[in-house]
């Protein structure tokens, strides 16, 4: 090994060498970078190629991939894929039979009703005892009508000092604060607007027609607000523990109040989900996540994620549908077909990779990501490739793309969050929305608060009950 020259006490001449040796490495790097350059342009011209070929391939297979005319895009790469008419599908194979012992299961009789013949029907004799022979389950319904009970609070005097002497109410878990309406019937009430949906008008009629009571739309609604405001500390608590999450998942959705536009963000786990509205900047983000989150974000594409600067992952189901809808709009472009065909493979053997050493699934991360920049790179910065929008995203996100590979617990698509909004999404094309911040505070606590039940199993009408009658604090 060459010993360090000391450049304060060295002379002349050993500085001019040093000088020339260093001018031969540059020389000798730039004629080395000229030839990786030329070996890169090689390499993009022949993946080019090769996605070319495995397109042309794919359309000898199946023929009709090339036959449709190109004509005008259906829809630009980013947005949500048109439905197009499938095609007939093959008959069903047959049913499998059923084993044995799968009837439906009897239920604890609540009654008995004993069906015997008094009297033979020829000779007219009193007939006593005899044998089962079979039995027959009637199930229904006893129309439950409602319970008023009046509460009357008497003052007496003592004769001994003359004191008078009140009780207090003492109703602790049965109502809620002043309120007339007790936990059971609240209950009720939020699940019915909460987990079957049903209109302000509808709960009005269910509760008119079954148990004979008649409120108005105002109570019902004031009911609402009731286990809205009893379940706001336990939602907090619940937007607390998301942000201690290993992962997280993050979407949004239009929603409008009072004629407004805006948007509805659900943050979800394995077993919680949060629902706040807001517009649809980053702010929003960063508010409920909070500076100090140290899991994985799980997101889409869109602006307000792409600046998050924690652990992130990007779904796989939006980039291979956008990537599906490219093809969608060249049909004829072999290349194209090639590349998309690529793609879902390298997807498809990321996926099925499993290892228990990190160490390798932190190496073939690394290696899916070069591979993945090997497919995208002939196509950044072509002007005309239909490629180019898509490769240039995938280049830019390539370090939030795999980390499913090298993290088991991190999913590869947002799937989570799509299925979070999708009861909420059915509420708004019934309802079109909120009318006032306090009725989206409580639609969102209340959406908050049964989805965290739903994704934990939890049955929500006892659940609320519980939560009435024993507030947390």
């Amino acid at each position: 090994m060459a010993t360090p020259l000391d450049l304060y006490r060295t002379n002349r001449e050993e500085l001019i060498a040093l000088v020339l040796r260093q001018r031969e490495q540059l020389a000798d790097l730039e004629q080395r970078l000229a030839r990786q350059e030329a070996d890169l342009a090689t390499l993009r011209t022949t993946i080019s190629q090769l996605t070319e070929r495995v397109g042309a391939l794919l359309a000898a297979v199946d023929p009709s991939l090339g036959d449709e005319p190109a004509g005008h895009p259906s829809g630009m790469p980013g947005l949500k894929p048109l439905k197009r008419r499938a095609p007939p599908a093959a008959p069903p194979p047959p049913r499998k039979r059923r084993g044995r012992g799968y009837g439906r299961p009897r239920m604890r009789p609540t009654a008995r009703q004993v069906h015997a013949a008094t009297h033979c029907l020829h000779c007219h004799v009193p007939l006593r005892g005899g044998t089962l022979r079979r039995t027959r389950e009637v199930i229904e319904l006893v129309p439950a009508r409602v319970d008023v009970t009046e509460h009357q609070y008497l003052e007496r005097r003592c004769p001994q000092c003359g004191g008078r002497w009140l009780p207090g109410p003492e109703l602790a878990g049965m109502v809620v604060g002043q309120g007339r309406l007790g936990v059971g019937l609240l209950s009720l009430i939020a699940v019915l607007r909460e987990e079957l949906r049903l209109p302000i008008a509808g709960i009005q009629r269910y509760l008119a027609a079954v148990h004979g009571l008649a409120l108005s739309g105002g109570a019902v609604v004031g009911a609402l607000h009731t286990v809205a405001q009893r379940a706001a500390a336990v939602v907090a608590g619940i937007r607390e523990g998301i942000r201690a999450s290993p992962v997280l998942h993050a979407d949004e959705t239009g929603w409008r109040e009072d004629g407004t536009n805006g948007y509805v963000w659900t943050f979800s786990t394995e077993e919680a989900r949060v629902f706040v509205r807001g517009s649809r900047e980053r702010a929003v983000l960063e508010e409920v996540v909070g500076p100090a989150y140290a899991g994985v974000l799980v997101s889409d594409f869109y602006a307000a994620y792409t600046g998050y600067e924690g652990r992130h992952q990007y779904c796989w189901a939006h980039l291979l549908r956008d990537v599906d809808e490219l093809v969608a709009q060249h049909p004829a472009d072999a290349a194209v077909r090639g590349w998309a065909a690529s793609l879902h493979a390298l997807y498809g053997r990321a996926t099925a990779f499993d290892h228990a050493d990190p160490t390798v699934r932190r190496r073939q991360r690394q290696a899916y990501e070069r591979e993945l920049g090997v497919l995208c790179a002939p196509f950044c910065g072509r002007e005309p490739a239909p490629q180019r929008v898509l490769g240039e995203r995938m280049t830019k996100h390539l370090s939030a793309l795999f980390v499913f590979v090298e993290d088991p617990a991190v999913p590869a698509t947002n799937n989570a969050a799509e299925r979070s909004l999708r009861h909420l999404v059915t509420c708004r094309k019934i309802s079109g929305g909120t009318r006032s911040p306090a009725g989206t505070a409580t639609k969102l606590t209340l959406a908050s608060l049964f989805g965290t039940w739903r994704l934990q199993g939890l049955e929500p009408l006892a659940q609320c009950r519980s939560l009435l009658a024993n507030p947390q604090l």
